[in-house]
């Protein structure tokens, strides 16, 4: 991945545990590692294609003079977030923050810290028999995408599918939709919840009725085991409600346990030749 450097811009703000740097201010240096393809910028030697390391910097410089924080490591993950959100080019950034006049009474040069954020790569699967099911499955999406940290890309064909499990109930709705966000596999898990909350869903009977349903079903290339989350979800590869939206979405795309694509995987469970 191509990368632009900004190294230790100086910014003055009020950034700070004491109530004295709040008010009075003192001289941070800014590093800034902007990742990105160019390739397009210099072929055509065109500015517009690429990112103007001059707007960063006033970019950069007027965040932390807008916004006030006691931790450097508050101030370097917000800027970072910051500065995937409002340039779509980029796909990562590093950022160092050095605090030079660090109020610890002793002699240094500066206290720093980095961080690296980066748009992750997410696969949903989305349901729904009760009521309304494409309103539910649109409005679930409209509340995913609103979120400035998320970026909903693509959605499949939704396909009415019988359902799983022990209990009478309507057919669903399903599909998978492709997006991007900052949050960790946590957050967007949390975020979910809020969603399903929002739009009412119920959990007093397993594999029961619901008006709405998303999972994490991949994440880059993650495989994660915590007692409230497991990822790839877990037997994405026996359920052709999410193989068929998934091959749709992309047929290319690995599962990082079995090592098969999805398009491998949804013939496999159709008896098909590939």
């Amino acid at each position: 991945m191509d990368r632009i450097t900004i190294s230790d811009l100086e910014v003055f703000a009020f950034h700070g545990v004491l109530k004295e740097e709040n008010s009075l201010g003192q001289k941070f240096l800014i590093s800034a590692e902007l990742y990105m393809d160019v390739s397009e910028a210099a072929k055509d030697d065109d500015i517009t294609k690429s990112i103007n390391y001059a707007d960063v910097c006033k970019d950069i410089d007027m965040f932390l003079k807008n916004n006030t924080f006691k931790l450097i490591e508050t101030m370097a993950d917000r800027l970072a977030r910051h500065l995937l959100i409002s340039y779509k080019i980029l796909n990562e950034v590093c950022v160092k923050v050095k605090k030079p006049w660090a109020p610890i009474l002793m002699t240094l040069d500066t206290v720093s810290v980095s961080v690296s954020r980066k748009w992750h790569h997410v696969y949903l699967s989305l349901g729904s028999n009760m009521g309304d099911m494409e309103d539910n499955i649109n409005k679930a999406i409209r509340l995913l995408d609103k979120e400035e940290d998320c970026q909903v890309n693509r959605v499949s064909t939704l396909r009415v599918t019988k359902p799983v499990g022990p209990v009478e109930q309507n057919d669903f709705l399903n599909g998978a939709l492709y997006m991007n966000t900052l949050k960790t596999p946590q957050e967007l898990l949390a975020l979910i919840g809020s969603i399903e909350k929002e739009l009412k869903r119920v959990r007093d009977i397993h594999w029961g009725p619901r008006t709405i349903d998303l999972d994490i079903l991949l994440y880059d290339d993650e495989i994660i085991q915590t007692t409230n989350l497991t990822i790839p979800h877990i037997e994405m590869d026996k359920r052709l409600f999410v193989l068929e939206p998934m091959t749709e979405l992309a047929p290319w795309l690995r599962h990082p346990v079995l090592g098969m694509t999805m398009r491998e995987m949804t013939n496999l469970r159709l008896g098909l030749e590939d």
